[in-house]
């Protein structure tokens, strides 16, 4: 599966795409808003374990952004269970020296897309560290809606933060 966007392709994720991965996904900034989960340091191990969970995952809902034949970030759905089985997760995160150029807002529309035309879901969800305010401009952007703000759940490098809730629905 591929999905060609402006400046990207989004695909499947392949085992030649671990080098690339550990390159763009050892920067500091790159999980400074993302689960703990992301390693940091990102090693190399990091990147091959990571893609050998991609090449067994069934459906396939998580997506290498590959900028010049690169895996430059990723881009995936995670879906939940019991009542919120239809109401899955969106994540993303692009190296650092393509920020700002549109690449993150158009692989969420396109995800969100998919989604919506191969997947038996009511919406799509998004928590965001209430600090993170370019991503809230791509959820805008790509037209999901500010639900709620939390105050004080989550905690990140020692910091204790909000997040901010969008969804986005069935066109």
């Amino acid at each position: 599966m591929e999905i060609k966007g402006s400046q990207f392709t989004l695909r499947y994720w392949q085992a030649t795409d671990a080098i690339s991965l550990q390159k763009h996904a050892n920067n500091p900034k790159v999980p400074a808003y993302l689960l703990d989960r992301f390693p940091s340091p990102y090693t190399l191990a990091d990147a091959e374990e990571f893609i050998g969970l991609m090449l067994k995952q069934e459906p396939k809902t998580n997506f290498v952004i590959e900028i010049n034949g690169e895996a430059a970030g990723g881009i995936g759905l995670e879906f939940r269970t019991d009542v919120y089985r239809k109401s899955p997760l969106i994540g993303y995160w692009l190296a650092e020296q393509y920020w700002g150029n549109g690449i993150i807002t158009e692989a969420v529309k396109l995800v969100t897309d998919y989604a919506f035309n191969n997947f038996d879901i009511i919406c799509i969800m998004a928590f965001i560290f209430s600090n993170n305010t370019a991503s809230m401009r791509v959820l805008e952007k790509a037209g999901y809606i500010k639900q709620a703000e939390l105050k004080q759940t989550v905690i990140k490098n020692g910091e204790i933060m909000g997040e901010d809730v969008y969804v986005a629905y069935r066109q």
